[in-house]
């Protein structure tokens, strides 16, 4: 007898195709899909925009157009069809007018959140940009609303249209008929005419900040019954960058990973982020300038599936919130920064100085741009990191100048930094008790400032130009650039006579006009009559020549001191600059 041959056995035969039917049915929806918002009040760190708008929908001043900015994942596209869905709600015995408040669906609410409702027409902007697109809205706004009390127009990157297409659009825009409203959205505002943002209300869409985000994803991993860890899910919420969208999807591939538990350490290698408290390890061994061990410890987290980059950047981000302590205490570290992190951190603060993180946070930033574009990104990393730990122990310019026999110029904090610093004085006072900071020399342009500062008048008959010298700071006292440089550097002064009289021979470059506008000139702003007259014999040199031979003299003194000497001993293809600083109060004169 033939043996039977069954598809399924006997104690699942109804029970398996019953599941492949509903699995066909319902297919799995990404998480950013299924938490999408429905209403106001599922906006998540847009809280000034829902009032604004809950405020004019109560006031009855709904404007005609709406431009949504923002960068992705915040929201942009749901908040249309939100709003959308305010202006056409409607149910059984409410009023008929457009309401931010919808506990749940009214009769249109379902088809315009599934993007189907025929009065709520969304289009792309990127594959719909030209005239022709625009010219069918044009003729469709004419035409009354099938169901819904409004026809709504969401445009999505509505940068993307074409010149022509925005212009065609500007007249609907601007007027539109009542049943019409436009929503547009884009990520990149300024490609937008200034003519179509002037014709609409803008809101921008600020991104998530870490602690809302994490939140959020907290809430749902409880909806969906998983196992999360608060580390696990803080490290998404910051490599999100404030974008919701791309939260929710690297949720959803941790928790795929992890089969429901989604773990710091699965984040970690899925992301390819190393251990924070690794890279404070790292750190430590770069400021203490034990390269070979900042790189055994490096090899070591790239064995562990961190990217070199990645790495480079968690650095940086390590050191910026060390300067933030440094500078603004321990409230500068923010809420979202986990306790162990703040503590590492504020140790770091405590140890280094400002000038030193600010330059270890230039240097791995430059070298996050070398890792990136590299062809070996670990070798480019691990030679960053040497860098970074040769310069570690480099005396600081004022220990230089001071080991060289100099003096350093001493600090005077701002109030605010005071204020900050407090609670570290006693720590960082012999890091950052100066800092090597000449001032800068502004010239004649300095002293033209002061007088326009203090309002005095120092044109008339008690500021009267004694030299030549003085003219010429007269005219760039009177902003006359032009003039200026032309009596610097294209006149030979032949005479000069206080009483009022000046002979000078103009060289090639000088135009022929020069001695008239001259006269013309210091009679106006003296109120005395002068005599400008053009000698064809050449006189003194030049004062531009003068200064700029005086300058080149100087610079050879300065490298004829003992302590210039030394420096440049040490540094060959150092350059010596002069500048002249002044004392900017009678205190620092007496101290001089």
């Amino acid at each position: 007898m033939a043996k039977k041959t069954e598809l399924f056995p006997d104690s699942a035969s109804d029970a398996a195709p019953e599941a492949a039917v509903r699995a066909v049915a319902s297919p799995y929806v990404v998480l950013a899909r299924k938490y999408r918002p429905q209403t106001f009040e599922d906006l998540i760190g847009q809280e000034a925009m829902v009032q604004t708008l809950q405020n004019a929908f109560a006031a009855d001043r709904i404007s005609q157009g709406y431009m949504l900015t923002g960068v992705r994942g915040v929201g942009k596209t749901t908040t249309a069809r939100i709003l959308a869905r305010a202006l056409n709600y409607a149910k059984a015995g409410l009023p008929d007018k457009p309401t931010t408040d919808m506990p749940d669906f009214g009769v249109h609410c379902q088809q315009i959140m599934e993007s189907r409702h025929p009065d709520v027409l969304e289009m792309d902007a990127a594959s719909n940009t030209g005239v022709d697109n625009i010219r069918d809205i044009i003729e469709s706004v004419r035409y009354m609303p099938m169901a819904a009390r409004y026809k709504v127009y969401v445009i999505d990157e509505v940068h993307m249209l074409s010149k022509g297409a925005f212009n065609a659009l500007l007249k609907t825009l601007e007027e539109p008929p009542p049943h019409v409203k436009f929503i547009f959205a884009t990520t990149e505002v300024r490609k937008v005419p200034v003519t179509v943002l002037s014709r609409c209300q803008r809101f921008d869409l600020r991104r998530v900040d870490v602690a809302a985000l994490a939140a959020h994803f907290k809430r749902i991993v409880g909806k969906e019954g998983w196992n999360a860890e608060d580390e696990a899910l803080a490290l998404i919420a910051r490599a999100a960058e404030g974008s919701v969208r791309d939260g929710l999807s690297m949720l959803d591939q941790a928790a795929a990973m992890g089969r429901g538990q989604v773990e710091a350490a699965g984040v970690r290698a899925m992301l390819g982020l190393a251990d924070r408290s690794r890279i404070f390890d790292l750190l430590d061994h770069l400021f203490g300038g034990t390269a070979a061990e900042a790189l055994t410890l490096f090899s070591a987290l790239h064995r562990d599936g961190a990217d070199p980059a990645q790495v480079l950047a968690d650095l940086g981000e390590a050191v910026h919130l060390a300067s933030r302590i440094k500078v603004a205490g321990a409230d500068g570290a923010g809420e979202a920064v986990p306790a162990e992190e703040r503590r590492r951190a504020s140790r770091l603060a405590e140890a280094l100085s400002v000038p030193l993180l600010s330059r270890t946070w230039q240097m791995l930033m430059k070298g996050y741009e070398e890792a990136a574009k590299a062809p070996d990104p670990l070798a480019a990393a691990d030679m960053v990191l040497i860098r970074i730990a040769h310069t570690a122990d480099l005396p600081s310019p004022e220990d230089l100048l001071r080991a060289l026999g100099g003096e350093a110029v001493a600090r005077r904090p701002a109030a605010n930094e005071q204020r900050a610093a407090a609670p570290q004085a006693e720590a960082s006072a012999a890091v950052d008790a100066t800092e090597f900071a000449p001032r800068p020399d502004f010239g004649d342009f300095a002293d033209d400032a002061s007088d326009d500062e203090t309002g005095e008048d120092n044109d008339g008959m008690g500021q009267q130009p004694r030299s030549f010298a003085e003219v010429v700071a007269l005219v760039g006292r009177h902003r006359d650039a032009k003039l200026k440089v032309h009596l610097e550097e294209h006149v030979s002064l032949v005479r000069f006579d206080p009483a009022g009289s000046i002979d000078i021979h103009l060289l090639p470059q000088a135009p022929a006009e020069l001695g008239n506008e001259l006269r013309e000139k210091l009679n106006k702003w003296t109120m005395r009559r002068w005599i400008v007259a053009l000698s064809p014999r050449p006189g003194e040199p030049p004062l531009g020549l003068v200064e700029r031979q005086r300058r080149a003299q100087e610079v050879e003194d300065a490298k004829n001191h003992p302590a210039v000497k030394a420096v440049l001993a040490q540094f060959p293809d150092g350059k010596v600059n002069v500048k002249h600083t002044r004392p900017d109060s009678d205190d620092d004169k007496a101290a001089g």
